[in-house]
Parts: structure tokens; sequence; C-alpha cells
């Protein structure tokens, strides 16, 4: 099983943006402290160089996803999809570990 389910649109549109970065980049999801629930996820493109050998990693067809260990812990499960509606509109987590989300489900606490 795969620590995170990717939606067909949410693929689609990291292929999109991967098209800005160099070639030999990976998606890296993690949460940290911070937003109005306690913590928000964070993703960002990142270089082979800064990648870690703790990273968990996950290999799709058109590009990889990382993630650290501790944010593992937070992220296990999650489904990531995206929506192109003008309001509520981008990425979208969907995260069995949330106890509590925000209204605008960018930010959660477990």
């Amino acid at each position: 099983m795969n620590f995170i389910t990717i939606t067909e649109q949410a693929s689609k549109q990291i292929i999109v943006l991967k098209g800005n970065y160099d070639s030999n980049v990976h998606l890296r999801i993690g949460v940290r402290q911070g937003g109005c629930s306690g913590m928000s996820y964070s993703m960002n493109f990142e270089t082979v160089s800064n990648l870690k050998d703790s990273d968990e990693k996950l290999k799709l067809d058109a590009f990889s996803i990382v993630c650290d260990p501790k944010s593992l812990l937070y992220l296990y499960g999650l489904s990531l999809d995206f929506s192109s509606e003008l309001i509520g509109g981008g990425f979208q987590f969907s995260n069995p570990n949330a106890n509590q989300t925000c209204g605008c489900g960018k930010s959660f606490s477990s």
C-alpha cells in the first residue's frame, strides 16, 4: 500500500507544475507547525541532492513523491485531490489522521 493516494486530477496538476522545474525534481509532501488548526500541509519540488536517506519515496509514472519520517506519521493514508473550481479550488487534502480541520482544509490537528 502506498503512503499517499493521488487522484488523476491532482496528478495532472502536479505534472503541469513540475514542467516549470528541472526534470530531475521530486514532490516533497510534509507537515509543519502553523495554520489555524495547529499543523499545515506543505508541498514543494526538491532536487535529488536535497533528498535524505530517511525519506520515504513513492515512484509514480510521471513523478516521485518524498516524505520525511516525522511528517509521514501525520500523512500516512492521505488522499490528495485537485479542483479547478474558482472558489475552493486548488489541492485538497483528505487526511484520515486529522481529528480536526480548518474551514479552508489547509491545516489540521491530530
